[in-house]
Protein backbone atom coordinates (compact mmCIF):
# COMPACT_ATOMS: atom_id res chain seq x y z
CA UNK A 1 0.00 0.00 0.00
CA UNK A 2 1.17 3.55 -0.77
CA UNK A 3 1.75 6.17 1.88
CA UNK A 4 -1.43 8.11 2.63
CA UNK A 5 -0.79 11.84 2.46
CA UNK A 6 -1.63 13.82 5.57
CA UNK A 7 -4.51 16.29 5.19
CA UNK A 8 -3.55 19.93 4.75
CA UNK A 9 -4.92 20.72 8.21
CA UNK A 10 -1.97 18.77 9.64
CA UNK A 11 0.41 21.44 8.36
CA UNK A 12 -1.50 24.61 9.16
CA UNK A 13 0.42 27.27 11.10
CA UNK A 14 3.47 25.01 11.14
CA UNK A 15 7.03 25.28 9.85
CA UNK A 16 8.23 22.20 8.00
CA UNK A 17 11.95 21.68 8.47
CA UNK A 18 13.70 20.36 5.38
CA UNK A 19 14.27 20.74 1.67
CA UNK A 20 11.52 22.81 0.04
CA UNK A 21 11.04 20.52 -2.96
CA UNK A 22 10.70 17.37 -0.85
CA UNK A 23 8.37 19.15 1.56
CA UNK A 24 6.20 20.54 -1.24
CA UNK A 25 5.86 17.06 -2.69
CA UNK A 26 4.49 15.82 0.64
CA UNK A 27 1.63 18.33 0.71
CA UNK A 28 -1.78 17.45 -0.75
CA UNK A 29 -2.41 18.61 -4.30
CA UNK A 30 -4.47 21.77 -4.89
CA UNK A 31 -4.53 22.63 -1.19
CA UNK A 32 -3.19 26.19 -0.76
CA UNK A 33 -4.66 29.54 -1.80
CA UNK A 34 -1.55 31.72 -2.11
CA UNK A 35 2.15 31.01 -2.43
CA UNK A 36 4.66 33.73 -1.64
CA UNK A 37 8.20 32.70 -2.53
CA UNK A 38 11.43 34.54 -1.78
CA UNK A 39 13.90 32.04 -3.29
CA UNK A 40 17.70 32.33 -3.40
CA UNK A 41 18.69 35.12 -5.82
CA UNK A 42 21.94 33.50 -6.99
CA UNK A 43 23.73 36.84 -6.52
CA UNK A 44 27.07 35.53 -7.88
CA UNK A 45 29.09 37.80 -5.60
CA UNK A 46 32.80 37.89 -6.38
CA UNK A 47 35.00 38.65 -3.43
CA UNK A 48 34.26 40.73 -0.38
CA UNK A 49 32.23 43.93 -0.67
CA UNK A 50 33.62 46.93 1.23
CA UNK A 51 32.62 50.53 1.88
CA UNK A 52 34.86 53.51 0.95
CA UNK A 53 36.33 53.37 4.47
CA UNK A 54 37.21 49.70 3.81
CA UNK A 55 34.72 48.39 6.36
CA UNK A 56 33.06 45.15 5.28
CA UNK A 57 29.47 45.14 3.96
CA UNK A 58 27.30 42.38 5.39
CA UNK A 59 26.34 41.01 1.97
CA UNK A 60 24.54 37.78 1.10
CA UNK A 61 27.32 35.20 0.92
CA UNK A 62 25.49 32.26 2.50
CA UNK A 63 25.80 28.79 0.98
CA UNK A 64 22.05 28.65 0.26
CA UNK A 65 22.46 31.46 -2.29
CA UNK A 66 25.31 29.83 -4.19
CA UNK A 67 24.86 27.71 -7.32
CA UNK A 68 27.53 26.21 -9.55
CA UNK A 69 26.05 27.64 -12.76
CA UNK A 70 22.99 29.25 -14.30
CA UNK A 71 21.95 25.80 -15.47
CA UNK A 72 22.06 24.51 -11.89
CA UNK A 73 19.96 27.46 -10.73
CA UNK A 74 17.45 26.88 -13.52
CA UNK A 75 17.14 23.20 -12.61
CA UNK A 76 16.48 24.13 -8.99
CA UNK A 77 13.94 26.82 -9.96
CA UNK A 78 12.06 24.51 -12.31
CA UNK A 79 11.88 21.79 -9.65
CA UNK A 80 10.46 23.94 -6.85
CA UNK A 81 8.06 25.81 -9.15
CA UNK A 82 6.74 22.51 -10.53
CA UNK A 83 6.16 21.26 -6.99
CA UNK A 84 4.55 24.57 -6.01
CA UNK A 85 2.20 24.44 -8.98
CA UNK A 86 0.94 21.02 -7.86
CA UNK A 87 -0.10 22.23 -4.39
CA UNK A 88 -1.68 25.50 -5.57
CA UNK A 89 -5.46 25.50 -5.90
CA UNK A 90 -6.89 26.10 -9.35
CA UNK A 91 -8.20 29.41 -7.98
CA UNK A 92 -4.90 30.31 -6.31
CA UNK A 93 -2.08 32.68 -7.19
CA UNK A 94 1.68 32.64 -6.76
CA UNK A 95 4.09 35.48 -5.99
CA UNK A 96 7.84 35.27 -6.60
CA UNK A 97 10.23 38.05 -5.62
CA UNK A 98 13.71 38.52 -7.03
CA UNK A 99 16.33 40.92 -8.34
CA UNK A 100 17.92 41.35 -11.76
CA UNK A 101 20.19 38.41 -10.89
CA UNK A 102 17.39 35.85 -11.09
CA UNK A 103 13.93 37.21 -11.80
CA UNK A 104 14.18 36.99 -15.60
CA UNK A 105 15.26 33.36 -15.45
CA UNK A 106 12.46 32.60 -12.99
CA UNK A 107 9.97 34.42 -15.22
CA UNK A 108 10.90 32.28 -18.22
CA UNK A 109 10.44 29.09 -16.23
CA UNK A 110 7.08 30.30 -14.89
CA UNK A 111 5.85 30.78 -18.44
CA UNK A 112 7.29 27.43 -19.51
CA UNK A 113 5.26 25.81 -16.73
CA UNK A 114 2.06 27.53 -18.00
CA UNK A 115 1.69 30.00 -15.14
CA UNK A 116 -0.03 33.17 -16.36
CA UNK A 117 1.48 36.55 -15.44
CA UNK A 118 -1.03 38.91 -13.83
CA UNK A 119 1.42 41.67 -12.91
CA UNK A 120 5.05 42.40 -12.35
CA UNK A 121 5.28 44.58 -9.26
CA UNK A 122 8.28 46.82 -8.73
CA UNK A 123 9.12 47.17 -5.04
CA UNK A 124 10.94 50.50 -4.99
CA UNK A 125 12.97 50.81 -1.83
CA UNK A 126 12.71 54.26 -0.28
CA UNK A 127 15.97 53.67 1.61
CA UNK A 128 18.14 51.36 -0.54
CA UNK A 129 21.66 50.32 0.29
CA UNK A 130 24.12 52.69 -1.44
CA UNK A 131 26.33 51.54 -4.31
CA UNK A 132 29.71 51.59 -2.59
CA UNK A 133 31.96 50.92 -5.57
CA UNK A 134 30.45 53.65 -7.71
CA UNK A 135 30.55 51.56 -10.87
CA UNK A 136 26.80 51.01 -11.30
CA UNK A 137 23.48 52.69 -10.56
CA UNK A 138 22.24 52.22 -7.02
CA UNK A 139 20.16 49.06 -7.00
CA UNK A 140 16.96 50.47 -5.51
CA UNK A 141 14.27 47.96 -6.43
CA UNK A 142 13.23 44.33 -6.59
CA UNK A 143 10.59 42.73 -8.79
CA UNK A 144 7.67 40.54 -7.81
CA UNK A 145 5.89 38.39 -10.37
CA UNK A 146 2.23 37.71 -9.54
CA UNK A 147 0.83 34.74 -11.45
CA UNK A 148 -2.35 32.77 -11.88
CA UNK A 149 -2.02 29.02 -12.24
CA UNK A 150 -3.05 29.11 -15.90
CA UNK A 151 -4.17 31.40 -18.68
CA UNK A 152 -7.67 29.91 -18.55
CA UNK A 153 -8.07 30.66 -14.84
CA UNK A 154 -10.94 33.08 -14.29
CA UNK A 155 -11.37 32.84 -10.52
CA UNK A 156 -8.69 34.26 -8.26
CA UNK A 157 -8.69 36.69 -5.36
CA UNK A 158 -7.87 40.31 -6.07
CA UNK A 159 -9.23 42.80 -3.55
CA UNK A 160 -9.17 45.74 -5.93
CA UNK A 161 -11.26 48.05 -3.76
CA UNK A 162 -9.17 47.26 -0.68
CA UNK A 163 -6.03 48.20 -2.58
CA UNK A 164 -7.69 51.40 -3.72
CA UNK A 165 -8.65 52.22 -0.13
CA UNK A 166 -5.10 51.50 1.01
CA UNK A 167 -3.90 54.05 -1.57
CA UNK A 168 -6.13 57.02 -0.59
CA UNK A 169 -8.90 55.97 -3.01
CA UNK A 170 -6.58 55.93 -6.02
CA UNK A 171 -6.00 52.80 -8.08
CA UNK A 172 -3.04 50.90 -6.65
CA UNK A 173 -0.18 51.02 -9.14
CA UNK A 174 2.37 48.33 -9.86
CA UNK A 175 5.25 50.33 -8.35
CA UNK A 176 5.24 50.13 -4.57
CA UNK A 177 7.40 52.49 -2.51
CA UNK A 178 8.16 50.69 0.75
CA UNK A 179 11.32 50.97 2.90
CA UNK A 180 13.60 48.01 3.41
CA UNK A 181 13.43 46.20 6.72
CA UNK A 182 15.28 48.16 9.38
CA UNK A 183 14.97 49.54 12.90
CA UNK A 184 13.14 47.46 15.48
CA UNK A 185 11.66 45.24 12.79
CA UNK A 186 15.08 43.96 11.73
CA UNK A 187 15.71 40.74 13.68
CA UNK A 188 19.17 40.35 15.22
CA UNK A 189 20.94 37.77 17.32
CA UNK A 190 22.43 38.29 20.74
CA UNK A 191 25.56 39.82 19.21
CA UNK A 192 23.56 42.39 17.24
CA UNK A 193 24.12 40.61 13.91
CA UNK A 194 21.26 40.34 11.41
CA UNK A 195 19.36 37.11 11.95
CA UNK A 196 18.79 36.86 8.19
CA UNK A 197 20.52 38.85 5.41
CA UNK A 198 17.42 39.31 3.21
CA UNK A 199 14.58 39.79 5.70
CA UNK A 200 11.62 41.39 3.91
CA UNK A 201 9.58 44.21 5.48
CA UNK A 202 6.23 43.26 6.93
CA UNK A 203 4.62 46.16 5.03
CA UNK A 204 5.43 44.38 1.76
CA UNK A 205 3.73 41.15 2.86
CA UNK A 206 0.80 43.08 4.32
CA UNK A 207 0.06 44.54 0.89
CA UNK A 208 0.56 41.22 -0.89
CA UNK A 209 -1.79 39.31 1.42
CA UNK A 210 -4.48 41.99 1.66
CA UNK A 211 -4.46 42.19 -2.15
CA UNK A 212 -4.60 38.51 -2.99
CA UNK A 213 -6.11 36.56 -0.09
CA UNK A 214 -9.04 36.45 2.30
CA UNK A 215 -9.25 35.71 6.03
CA UNK A 216 -8.90 31.96 6.56
CA UNK A 217 -6.98 31.40 3.32
CA UNK A 218 -3.89 29.18 3.42
CA UNK A 219 -0.64 30.98 2.56
CA UNK A 220 2.44 28.89 1.78
CA UNK A 221 6.01 30.19 1.88
CA UNK A 222 8.55 27.58 0.67
CA UNK A 223 11.54 29.75 1.67
CA UNK A 224 10.30 30.79 5.09
CA UNK A 225 13.49 32.25 6.54
CA UNK A 226 12.74 34.13 9.76
CA UNK A 227 8.99 34.01 9.19
CA UNK A 228 7.85 37.36 7.80
CA UNK A 229 5.09 35.68 5.78
CA UNK A 230 3.90 33.70 8.80
CA UNK A 231 3.92 36.71 11.11
CA UNK A 232 1.87 38.83 8.72
CA UNK A 233 -0.47 35.95 7.88
CA UNK A 234 -1.21 35.39 11.57
CA UNK A 235 -1.83 39.10 12.12
CA UNK A 236 -4.24 39.20 9.16
CA UNK A 237 -6.22 36.09 10.07
CA UNK A 238 -4.74 33.85 7.37
CA UNK A 239 -3.35 30.36 7.95
CA UNK A 240 0.26 29.76 6.98
CA UNK A 241 2.60 26.92 6.10
CA UNK A 242 6.32 27.56 6.11
CA UNK A 243 9.14 25.44 4.71
CA UNK A 244 12.68 26.12 5.88
CA UNK A 245 15.81 23.97 6.10
CA UNK A 246 17.88 26.12 8.47
CA UNK A 247 17.13 25.25 12.14
CA UNK A 248 18.46 28.64 13.26
CA UNK A 249 16.02 30.54 11.07
CA UNK A 250 13.19 28.27 12.20
CA UNK A 251 13.89 29.01 15.86
CA UNK A 252 13.83 32.76 15.21
CA UNK A 253 10.63 32.46 13.15
CA UNK A 254 8.78 30.45 15.79
CA UNK A 255 9.68 32.93 18.51
CA UNK A 256 8.70 35.84 16.31
CA UNK A 257 5.33 34.41 15.28
CA UNK A 258 4.49 33.46 18.86
CA UNK A 259 4.66 37.17 19.76
CA UNK A 260 2.12 38.19 17.09
CA UNK A 261 -1.37 39.10 18.24
CA UNK A 262 -3.99 38.26 15.57
CA UNK A 263 -6.31 41.07 14.53
CA UNK A 264 -9.93 40.82 15.65
CA UNK A 265 -12.25 39.26 13.07
CA UNK A 266 -14.23 42.47 12.57
CA UNK A 267 -11.01 44.35 11.79
CA UNK A 268 -10.09 41.98 8.96
CA UNK A 269 -12.97 43.08 6.75
CA UNK A 270 -11.95 45.06 3.68
CA UNK A 271 -13.90 47.19 1.26
CA UNK A 272 -15.78 44.78 -0.97
CA UNK A 273 -15.82 45.10 -4.72
CA UNK A 274 -19.24 45.97 -6.09
CA UNK A 275 -18.94 42.90 -8.30
CA UNK A 276 -18.78 40.74 -5.17
CA UNK A 277 -21.88 42.23 -3.58
CA UNK A 278 -25.05 40.14 -3.82
CA UNK A 279 -27.45 41.25 -6.54
CA UNK A 280 -30.53 43.05 -5.25
CA UNK A 281 -33.31 43.70 -7.80
CA UNK A 282 -35.17 46.99 -7.35
CA UNK A 283 -38.35 44.95 -7.02
CA UNK A 284 -37.07 43.65 -3.67
CA UNK A 285 -36.98 47.24 -2.38
CA UNK A 286 -40.68 47.58 -3.27
CA UNK A 287 -41.47 44.09 -2.00
CA UNK A 288 -39.89 44.88 1.37
CA UNK A 289 -41.91 48.09 1.68
CA UNK A 290 -38.85 50.35 1.68
CA UNK A 291 -40.54 52.22 -1.17
CA UNK A 292 -44.29 52.07 -1.70
CA UNK A 293 -45.98 51.66 -5.11
CA UNK A 294 -46.79 55.15 -6.30
CA UNK A 295 -43.66 56.73 -4.79
CA UNK A 296 -42.14 59.42 -6.97
CA UNK A 297 -38.44 59.21 -7.83
CA UNK A 298 -36.50 62.17 -9.26
CA UNK A 299 -32.99 62.93 -10.46
CA UNK A 300 -30.77 65.10 -8.18
CA UNK A 301 -31.68 68.27 -10.12
CA UNK A 302 -35.41 67.38 -10.11
CA UNK A 303 -35.56 67.67 -13.90
CA UNK A 304 -37.11 64.24 -14.44
CA UNK A 305 -39.55 62.19 -12.41
CA UNK A 306 -40.87 58.63 -12.51
CA UNK A 307 -43.46 56.69 -10.55
CA UNK A 308 -42.77 53.35 -8.82
CA UNK A 309 -45.07 50.46 -9.77
CA UNK A 310 -45.89 47.35 -7.79
CA UNK A 311 -43.53 45.10 -9.77
CA UNK A 312 -40.49 47.36 -9.36
CA UNK A 313 -40.74 48.99 -12.78
CA UNK A 314 -40.92 52.75 -13.26
CA UNK A 315 -43.28 54.74 -15.43
CA UNK A 316 -42.62 58.23 -16.73
CA UNK A 317 -44.75 60.34 -19.09
CA UNK A 318 -43.88 58.34 -22.22
CA UNK A 319 -42.20 55.07 -21.22
CA UNK A 320 -42.17 52.16 -18.81
CA UNK A 321 -39.21 50.02 -17.78
CA UNK A 322 -36.60 49.20 -15.18
CA UNK A 323 -34.87 51.85 -13.05
CA UNK A 324 -31.93 51.69 -15.46
CA UNK A 325 -33.98 51.82 -18.67
CA UNK A 326 -36.05 54.82 -17.58
CA UNK A 327 -33.00 56.68 -16.25
CA UNK A 328 -31.34 56.24 -19.64
CA UNK A 329 -34.55 57.10 -21.52
CA UNK A 330 -35.23 60.45 -19.84
CA UNK A 331 -31.65 61.56 -20.52
CA UNK A 332 -31.47 60.27 -24.06
CA UNK A 333 -28.53 57.99 -23.16
CA UNK A 334 -27.84 54.39 -24.19
CA UNK A 335 -27.41 53.27 -20.56
CA UNK A 336 -27.48 54.61 -17.01
CA UNK A 337 -27.13 53.24 -13.48
CA UNK A 338 -30.59 53.77 -12.03
CA UNK A 339 -29.45 53.05 -8.49
CA UNK A 340 -27.37 56.21 -8.37
CA UNK A 341 -29.52 58.33 -10.71
CA UNK A 342 -32.90 58.05 -9.01
CA UNK A 343 -33.52 59.69 -5.62
CA UNK A 344 -36.35 59.56 -3.12
CA UNK A 345 -37.51 62.25 -0.71
CA UNK A 346 -36.82 61.91 3.00
CA UNK A 347 -38.28 64.88 4.88
CA UNK A 348 -37.34 67.27 2.12
CA UNK A 349 -33.90 65.80 1.50
CA UNK A 350 -33.17 63.78 -1.66
CA UNK A 351 -31.35 60.50 -1.11
CA UNK A 352 -30.24 57.94 -3.75
CA UNK A 353 -32.24 54.74 -3.87
CA UNK A 354 -28.90 52.91 -3.66
CA UNK A 355 -29.08 53.51 0.11
CA UNK A 356 -32.04 51.13 0.20
CA UNK A 357 -30.10 48.49 -1.71
CA UNK A 358 -27.20 48.83 0.74
CA UNK A 359 -29.61 48.41 3.65
CA UNK A 360 -30.81 45.11 2.20
CA UNK A 361 -27.24 43.95 1.51
CA UNK A 362 -26.22 44.73 5.11
CA UNK A 363 -29.07 42.55 6.36
CA UNK A 364 -28.00 39.77 3.98
CA UNK A 365 -24.43 39.87 5.35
Amino acid sequence: MGIVAKPITHYLDQIIEGDCIAALNELPAASVDVIFADPPYNLQLEGELTRPDQSRVDAVDDAWDQFASFAAYDTFSRAWLTAARRVLKDSGTLWVIGSYHNIYRVGTILQDLKFWMLNDIVWRKSNPMPNFRGRRFTNAHETMLWCAKSREQKAYTFNYDAMKALNDDLQMRSDWVIPICNGNERLKDGAGVKAHPTQKPEALLHRVLVASSKPGDIVLDPFFGTGTTGAVAKKLGRRFIGIERDPGYIAVARERIARVNPSAAQDLEVRRSKKEEPRVPFGVVVERGLLQPGAILVDPARRHAARVRVDGTLVCKDATGSIHQIAAHVQGLPACNGWTYWHFNVQGVLKPIDLLRQQIRAEMH
